[in-house]
């Protein structure tokens, strides 16, 4: 047995260069194969160079130079007022937001070992705006009582998905499929309560119901990315367990994983990063589906990777955001061009398995 490390070093593993990180106490190590390693690379340079794109798009037109030297704290007030205050909190919030819908699906399409396995699929986003909509529409609560509200609503929902779906076990496709029926049931409710509540209530729900990021900010941002600090590592701390429940839960407790702890940490966890999403933006759809399924075929690997998930739901959402903003003439919720983006990805599956 080879001693642990703190120092970086280079494997093969079934025949891919892997980068192989290990601490002195030898308990957390990070594994990146080579093309995972450059695909992280390029997705944190698109999502640095559609941020730059963002910024300076617009009513008021900034040229590149400008956001740069005011990234950099030199611009003139008026520009810094424009993209400091104004459009850099959006930008961040539709890069955090995508990331958590990204790592949510790579959660629970591991999970399931499904690629139908998303939150927004399975009802857990539906019940996340369940239990928004009652705090704004019955208690008329702000942004913190909303957060907890789609929380409790989300994780009621999972809760109820995972006993109906029980029979000596779990598994994927019943879960999907049952969950694919509260997700109906829980949609209908919804828009029961939009038609019977007050008209400015109603609409002002309905619009944050479609998936926006018009008008938040700094105001939003800092709870959103204190949240994300905290449940982003524990779910790369998961990452090991998940992998090995993708191979069976008795392999994986063969291996010393906790299969049941395991799975109820990360449900928990996939949970909480879906309502997290839905009190900020509303239910944002297609997001937590593509992005795992579209990282998994950029890396060739055999799972579902959590942080190329989140990397790849971090650009999607922003790519979304930029062109519901700009590429139709005029500002549209950012679900809007998601539910596109799902549209279109759809029709890629349906293609691709005709020419198999």
């Amino acid at each position: 047995m080879k001693a642990p490390s703190s120092h970086p070093s280079q494997t093969l593993d079934s025949g891919r260069s892997s980068l192989v990180l290990r601490l002195r106490s030898g308990r957390l190590s990070l594994r990146l194969d080579g093309r995972t390693f450059i695909l992280t690379l390029v997705l944190l340079g698109l999502i640095a160079s559609l941020a730059v794109l963002s910024l300076l798009s617009g009513k008021y037109p900034i040229a590149p130079s400008q956001v740069l030297w005011t990234l950099a704290g030199r611009g003139e007030d008026m520009v810094r007022m424009i993209v400091v205050e104004w459009r850099l909190p959006r930008v961040a919030l539709a890069i955090l937001l995508g990331a958590a819908l990204g790592t949510s699906g790579a959660i629970f399409q591991s999970l399931t070992r499904n690629p139908l396995g998303s939150p927004d699929i399975i009802g857990f986003s539906a019940g996340s705006y369940t239990g928004a909509l009652l705090v704004i529409l019955m208690a008329s609560g702000g942004y913190c009582e909303t957060a907890l509200g789609a929380l409790v609503g989300g994780i009621v929902t999972a809760t109820a998905v995972y006993l109906l779906a029980w029979r000596e076990g779990v598994q994927g496709f019943r879960l999907i499929i049952v969950g694919i029926g509260v997700a109906a049931m829980l949609s209908a409710f919804n828009a029961w309560m939009i038609r019977e509540a007050d008209l400015q209530v109603a609409m002002a729900a309905a619009i944050w119901g479609a998936g926006s990021l018009n008008g938040l900010g700094t105001e939003q941002l800092r709870p959103v990315a204190l949240a994300l600090c905290i449940l982003l590592p524990l779910t790369l701390l998961l990452s090991r367990p998940m992998r090995q429940l993708e191979l069976g839960e008795e392999i994986a407790c063969a291996s010393g994983v906790n299969a049941g702890r395991s799975r109820l940490l990360l449900m928990v966890l996939g949970v909480a990063l879906t309502a997290l999403v839905t009190a900020t933006a509303g239910p944002i759809s297609f997001i937590a589906l593509c992005a795992p399924q579209i990282a998994r075929r950029l890396t060739r690997s055999s799972g579902v990777a959590l942080l190329s998930s989140g990397l790849t739901g971090g650009l999607l959402l922003l790519s979304a955001d930029w062109a519901a903003q700009h590429a139709l003439g005029q500002q549209l919720p950012v679900g809007v061009m998601t539910v596109s983006i799902g549209g279109f990805y759809f029709l890629f599956l349906l293609i691709r398995e005709g020419r198999k």
